[in-house]
């Protein structure tokens, strides 16, 4: 066995050094300077940095490729340098292998097995991919020279290189195991339904938050021009939008066909409220600021609203309901997104107010996450009768993704069923071994956490009354709350 281990480590090495030979005898060239500048440049990610930077700078897919790929470079770059370089100890190529011209007037002095350069160059531009295919495309080259570079600069033999390469496609698909790569598109939705057209706007109440979104951009100059005989009304100061809008539709009783919404998720969640409870449908027009249930949905603009209300195209999604008793009387709340007790609702608040910022969703969750847990105080409840002591309680509308920390996105909005999920107070260290497990992509198996696909869930609490937050707005002051899926409860204007 070890004298076959030894011979193909001869093998590889004759393989090495005519692969260097055959670089050795190129001519020279201005490319030669070209890429002894372009291997220098790589030196400790410098030029990985930079192009992410690039990158970054522009919103979307690109600023998430650039996030993903420095990443990678730690993973790539840690596993290349600190262990491998430290296990396979080699020598360098030989100088005088090369042409003096082409030599770097400091060579590196630790082992050349694997190359680090190649390593952090393959890892950026795969998680790149991962992300934006068209910039990866774009860095491929440059990544390719760089890992050539290091063979045509007399540092490195071919063997390092591909070992290198290797390793950074490991690291580039290791980051998927904290930061998962997302879904892009709507969510499957299976029943389609006709809906009464709204050419003109005739029949259609639209309600416009303009405090929504971006500051100082209005979306009413849009939706009149789109819909010039609809009805367009504004949140009255200090009044409850479900009861405006309902006293609305009470004084024109048959004149509504549908109700429309610009803003934001929690002013989508009021009006979707009202059209569930008239059975009206509803015209979404995506204004706030992160519009998840917009996304969810697959209506990304107002242009696409308005042709699904022209043509009468839509879908029928469920939503989310509780039942609420306690010591403020009896009174129910339907949900788009998700319902919660505990520090859920501030540690959504907190996360999506870092996400505003331009944070990816992973690392903005993780630090609402850890800011949340520390004010948090445990909630001695039951759920279906079973006793439990938990730090936060969350049920999200429909069952979504990933199931392990930070929930964002559903796959489908007709599953018929609701996503319970809650974090345990009665382990020892509980809060601790949560973000450790988190770190770890291990929550899914992780003692502290507890997840759950159901129609319904009945909670009760045992200590105090709480206040019970649907789609981010607080409710009353109560002690049970019976949860529930209802499939199909509300029809929506889309495009199919």
């Amino acid at each position: 066995m070890f004298g076959q281990v030894r011979r193909t480590g001869r093998q590889v090495g004759r393989v090495d050094l005519d692969l260097m030979h055959r670089s050795a005898a190129l001519s020279r060239s201005r490319a030669d300077d070209a890429l002894k500048t372009l291997s220098r440049s790589a030196n400790k990610g410098r030029l990985w940095f930079a192009l992410a930077a690039l990158l970054a700078a522009r919103k979307g897919p690109t600023r998430r490729a650039a996030l993903r790929g420095v990443a990678a470079i730690g993973f790539a770059s840690a596993s290349a340098n600190l262990v491998g370089k430290n296990l396979f100890p080699r020598r360098r190529p030989a100088a005088e292998l090369l042409p003096e011209h082409r030599r770097l007037t400091k060579r590196p002095t630790s082992s050349s097995f694997p190359s680090g350069h190649s390593a952090s160059a393959v890892a950026f531009t795969t998680a790149v991919a991962m992300e934006s295919p068209g910039a990866a495309i774009a860095l491929a080259p440059v990544a390719a020279a760089v890992a050539y570079s290091r063979m045509h600069t007399g540092v490195h033999w071919p063997t390092d290189i591909a070992a290198g390469a290797a390793i950074g496609v490991g690291a580039a698909y290791a980051t998927r195991h904290w930061w998962p790569k997302t879904h892009e598109g709507p969510a499957h939705v299976t029943e389609s339904v006709r809906l009464a057209a709204l050419e003109e706007g005739d029949g259609l109440l639209v309600l416009v938050n303009p405090h929504s979104g971006t500051a100082g951009v209005d979306p009413t100059d849009e939706i009149k021009a789109s819909w010039p005989r609809a009805t367009v009304v504004y949140p009255e100061p200090g009044r409850d939008l479900v009861e405006q809008l309902s006293e609305e539709l009470g004084t024109s009783p048959g004149d509504i066909k549908a109700i429309g919404v610009a803003g934001g998720d929690g002013t989508v969640a009021a009006v979707a409220t009202v059209a569930a409870e008239f059975d009206l449908p509803l015209v979404l027009i995506p204004a706030g600021t992160l519009n998840h249930f917009a996304r969810d949905v697959g209506v990304e603009s107002t242009a696409e609203s308005v042709e699904a209300a022209h043509t009468g195209t839509g879908v029928r999604i469920d939503l989310g309901y509780v039942d609420i008793s306690g010591v403020e009387g009896s009174t129910h709340r339907w949900f788009v997104n998700t319902a919660s007790l505990g520090g859920y609702p501030e540690m959504v608040r907190l996360r999506e107010r870092l996400e505003g910022r331009n944070w990816p969703k992973w690392p903005a969750g993780a630090i609402a996450l850890i800011r949340t847990l520390r004010r948090a105080q445990p909630i001695r409840l039951e759920l279906n009768g079973k006793s439990h002591l938990v730090w936060m309680l969350f049920v999200g509308n429909g069952t979504y993704k990933p199931k392990g920390f930070g929930p964002t996105r559903r796959p489908a909005l007709d599953s018929g069923l609701l996503d319970l999920r809650y974090l345990r107070a009665d382990v020892p260290y509980s809060r601790s071994r949560f973000v450790l497990a988190t770190l770890a992509g291990t929550l899914v198996t992780s003692h502290v956490y507890r997840q759950r696909d159901v129609r319904s869930v009945r909670v009760r609490l045992l200590d105090e009354h709480r206040r019970i937050a649907t789609d981010g707005e607080v409710g009353p002051l109560a002690e049970e709350f019976e949860f529930s899926a209802r499939p199909g409860a509300l029809a929506i204007y889309r495009g199919v």
